[in-house]
């Protein structure tokens, strides 16, 4: 049996990964801040698909955590097969009100934590010669967003940059960039959801479902769902001045800063 490692597991996308793979026979390590919920979804896990959930308790704002996380998903002796660096959140307010703390958390959580955790499994993959990660972004990876979109940007251009590195190695590295999902996101980040139209949403399960068909397609870049490629397709289209302006107002209407 493989395992996967999932940070940012007890809710959301993480989530859903974590249900798909345990179905699918996989093994798992749940990273997320709250044992209680850890222990409360490995239980539910194990009892549910027979698989082994082991919990790390990990808060990837930290150096701490971040080691902590690292350490297991580099470890030869239990090696992991499958990385899926999907930990993250968003805040609210335009630029300049969001507190510098805040916004050096979120890179924190976004950039060091994903080039440290996937560096330290990517490695001992090689070793190997075989192993997959999955970095999740977001569409606003393509538009001019603030750090938000920003630091899902340098993820969709690091996991690109990377795979092409681990080429022939057998080690696959993909971004994955979901449009709005239903989780736990955006009430976390204080952002109200009701004002986004219906067809917008996507559901957690099936999202996963086609980001690993795409992984193990080779594919370096996922966006899941018809939709949001035809809506990333017309955003090249559109001169980037006034893409700016656009997805500015989009922004502090739908989505985090």
């Amino acid at each position: 049996m493989t395992t996967a490692l999932i940070t940012g597991s007890t809710a959301g996308i993480g989530a859903a990964f974590a249900r798909r793979l345990a179905a699918d026979g996989h093994d798992l390590v749940l990273v997320a801040r709250d044992t209680a919920r850890l222990r409360e979804q490995a239980t539910e896990l194990h009892d549910r698909h027979g698989i082994e959930a082991e919990v790390l308790t990990a808060d990837l704002a930290e150096d701490k955590g971040i080691e902590a996380v690292a350490e297991r998903a580099g470890d030869r002796r239990n090696p992991v097969d499958l990385l899926v660096n999907n930990a993250g959140f968003g805040n609210k307010g335009r630029y300049l009100d969001v507190s510098m703390a805040d916004e050096l958390r979120m890179l924190k959580v976004h950039c060091e934590a994903v080039l440290r955790l996937t560096s330290a499994a990517a490695e001992a993959m090689r070793e190997r010669g075989r192993g997959g990660v999955v970095n999740v972004a977001s569409v606003a990876a393509f538009v001019p967003r603030g750090t938000y979109g920003a630091s899902k940007a340098w993820v969709v251009q690091f996991t690109q940059g990377a795979a092409k590195d681990l080429a022939g190695t057998g080690v696959r590295l993909m971004a994955l960039c979901p449009g709005f999902v239903r989780t736990e996101f955006h009430q976390r980040a204080g952002m109200g959801t009701d004002n986004i139209p219906g067809w917008m949403w996507l559901d957690a399960d099936k999202l996963v479902a086609a980001a690993l068909a795409d992984l193990a397609r080779g594919k370096t870049l996922s966006i899941p769902d018809p939709r949001y490629k035809v809506l990333m397709g017309a955003a090249k289209l559109v001169p980037r001045g006034m893409l700016g302006g656009i997805t500015s107002k989009t922004g502090r209407k739908y989505g985090p800063q």
